[in-house]
């Protein structure tokens, strides 16, 4: 007896015992809607979802290969089609994510209207999207589910017992389009105890992995801007600690911390360190700081600030804004300090935010961070802030001018132009793109690759393509030729939009609620029935 059966089984039995008052109910009927909703509550999620990524952590650990990816995605509708490409290209979400993107949600999902990924946002956003995603992917295993059904049926009706065994077998073998969010809190958007309590509603609505970075909360800047402020590490522990506390209290005991440390591009904190004694954390911390080193009361002016660091007393450079400025260069050693820090104190992943995509800095610096913590593991923001083509280019250009290959037919300034699309610098460009991840994954530790915001650049792309030739001498053409058909062609399942929002699951259960008298939206008169 299949799963599916055993379900149906004791449905019977447990409506039998209710009496005439239950004859209504069908108990194959019920058993579907139950299998449509198998997570019942975010929790529930997280903790399927935790256990996936930290079998994933474990076979990247022993093999290197098994790396992980995401996309980003600002709305449900648009993670929801992410994973069921996935699983029609595929044929598995295994190894798959999601990622929620705090600039997305800034940009995307603000009440104020498009934000700068400051943190200006409603936190309460955060928790909603994360929500909203699963909603989207749990109505997208109803969907494929329902399909699954309606195709058991008809075997059923056609007395094909061949058949109905096979899809038998498919839907007690289902897999479901759930799959892991890292989803992104910013800096905590205030102090440990505001951290804790959004990092609740995150894990409550599903969340099994949660990234945080060192920026300070109400100076939080883009990673990929200027002007970034980090805190000293104890600051940073305590937020750590607090979504540890979080996903402790409810009951998620394997979720996944993210550390994400800014120090390579942020060369100012907002406060000096508290130090105990010389070498300890604040004291390192402290260390970095830019300034002249003093030798009496007589070096100070009204309203400086002295620092006893690397034995000698030293006044920070303090800019007009009362922040104060690291040395310059510090940044890779202040990296490598915050990684091990971090990783020593409750976090499970790391995430580098570099200025460029080179597999070689990243390395560097991970190798640095293996000594002390030899599993060490990155999540990667494989950024369109980054130009790729161009860094690559210049990458190819640098290296074969290192190996003393002539270059002389190139201008480094200027290759993204078009016209250095067919040569051979950038055909092995491309190529080192292409195996970006692969090569990031072997060499420098990377377990999980993201992008943090594709799907903004598509839905810009795609709609700009559309403007243009609708708008244009195509007319209608330009969506048909331009949408249209590539949806029938390439099988993408909004094709049929009535079906994709639901609507022959409300027939199912028209059906199953009031029998013959249902009245169903899928007849003959349906013109999505154009595209069987």
């Amino acid at each position: 007896m299949s799963a599916y059966q055993q379900i149906i089984k004791q449905l019977e039995q447990s409506c039998k015992a209710q009496g005439a008052g239950w004859n209504a109910i069908n108990a194959e009927s019920a058993a579907r809607m139950q299998l449509q909703n198998r997570f019942k509550t975010g929790l529930d999620i997280a903790q399927y979802t935790a256990d996936i990524m930290r079998e994933d952590m474990a076979a990247y650990d022993a093999d290197s290969s098994q790396y992980t990816q995401s996309l980003g995605c600002w709305h449900g509708f648009i993670g929801q089609q992410k994973l069921i490409a996935i699983k029609k290209h595929f044929g598995s979400t295994k190894r798959k994510y999601l990622y929620l993107s705090g600039w997305m949600i800034a940009a995307l999902r603000s009440e104020f209207g498009p934000q700068p990924d400051q943190s200006m946002h409603e936190k309460t956003a955060v928790p909603a999207l994360i929500e909203e995603l699963y909603t989207f992917l749990k109505q997208a295993d109803a969907r494929e589910l329902g399909g699954l059904f309606r195709e058991l049926d008809d075997a059923r009706a056609k007395d094909d017992q061949a058949k109905a065994a096979e899809v038998l077998a498919k839907i007690d073998n289902f897999e479901t389009h759930v799959v892991p969010i890292i989803a992104d809190i910013d800096a905590g958007f205030g102090n440990a105890e505001a951290t804790y309590l959004l990092a609740k509603k995150m894990i409550e609505a599903g969340a099994c992995a949660i990234q945080i970075e060192n920026q300070v909360s109400d100076e939080k800047q883009c990673g990929h801007q200027d002007g970034k402020v980090t805190v000293p590490h104890a600051d940073f522990l305590a937020k750590i600690n607090a979504v540890r506390y979080a996903f402790l209290e409810l009951g998620i005991e394997n979720g996944i911390i993210v550390a994400r440390t800014d120090s390579l591009g942020a060369g100012l904190t907002k406060q000096i360190a508290v130090t105990d004694q010389a070498g300890d954390l604040g004291d390192l911390y402290n260390s970095f700081l830019d300034g002249d080193y003093i030798q009496s009361a007589d070096d100070i002016q009204n309203g400086d600030v002295v620092v006893k660091a690397n034995g000698k007393l030293l006044k920070p450079k303090r800019l007009a804004s009362g922040l104060f400025q690291f040395k310059q260069g510090s940044g890779v050693d202040r990296v490598v300090l915050d990684c091990i820090t971090s990783l020593q104190n409750g976090a499970d992943l790391l995430w580098i935010e570099t200025e460029k995509p080179h597999v070689g800095q990243i390395a560097e610096m991970v190798n640095r961070i293996r000594e002390v913590v030899p599993n060490a593991k990155l999540v990667y923001n494989n950024s369109p802030s980054f130009n790729w083509t161009l860094n690559f280019r210049q990458q190819v250009f640098d290296a074969w001018k290192t190996a003393g290959k002539d270059v002389s037919a190139y201008d480094r300034a200027k290759l993204m132009s078009a016209d250095y699309d067919t040569t051979e610098l950038a055909l092995e460009a491309d190529n080192r793109i292409r195996t970006f991840q692969a090569d990031g994954a072997r060499e420098a530790g990377i377990f999980h690759h993201l992008i943090t915001l594709p799907t903004y650049h598509t839905a810009a792309l795609s709609t700009d393509n559309l403007a243009k030739e609708y708008f244009g001498a195509a007319g209608m053409l330009g969506y048909v030729e331009g949408v249209q058909r590539k949806e029938i062609r390439q099988g993408i399942a909004c094709v049929k939009h009535q079906n994709m929002s639901g609507s022959d699951i409300g027939d199912d259960h028209k059906e199953y609620f009031s029998g013959e008298a249902a009245l169903k939206a899928s007849g003959k008169d349906n013109t999505m029935n154009q595209f069987s």
